[in-house]
C-alpha cells in the first residue's frame, strides 16, 4: 500500500519556510503531507527519525515509506510534484545528486549562521 509522501521541514527557519511555501503554492500541497518539525508531535515522525536529526537536515518519506535526507530528499520531493518531476528525475542521477548534496552542505553551513 502506498503511503502519502511526507516532507519534514524546520518551520522556524525563514529560508526553509519560504521554500516550503513556494512548493505548496505550486501544487505540492495536495499529494504531500507537510510536517513542521518544530510543532509536530513525536508520533508524526517515522521510526528512525528524531527531532534533532530532522532539524539538522531536510527529510522526505516517499510512497514506499523510505526515508531520504539532504539532496536526495529534495530529488524525491521534486519527483512527486508535476511541475518539478523532470527536475527530480535529473537530480536522482548519481553525479548530479553528488553535486547537489555538496551545494546543500554549503547551505547548511550558512543556515547555522542564521541567515534570514
Amino acid at each position: 500500500n502506498p503511503i502519502m509522501p511526507k516532507v519534514f521541514y524546520d518551520g522556524t527557519c525563514p529560508v526553509c519556510s519560504r521554500e516550503i511555501g513556494f512548493y505548496q503554492r505550486r501544487g505540492g500541497d495536495t499529494n504531500i503531507e507537510w510536517v513542521d518539525i518544530d510543532t509536530a508531535p513525536a508520533a508524526d515522525f517515522p521510526v528512525g527519525l528524531t527531532r534533532e536529526d530532522a532539524l539538522a537536515r531536510f527529510h522526505f518519506v516517499d510512497r514506499t515509506g523510505r526515508l531520504h535526507d539532504g539532496a536526495a530528499a529534495f530529488a524525491q520531493l521534486w519527483s512527486e510534484m508535476p511541475r518539478f518531476r523532470w527536475l527530480g528525475r535529473i537530480a536522482q542521477f548519481g553525479p548530479i545528486l553528488f553535486a547537489l548534496e555538496r551545494v546543500y552542505l554549503v547551505f547548511l553551513r550558512l543556515r547555522t549562521q542564521r541567515l534570514p
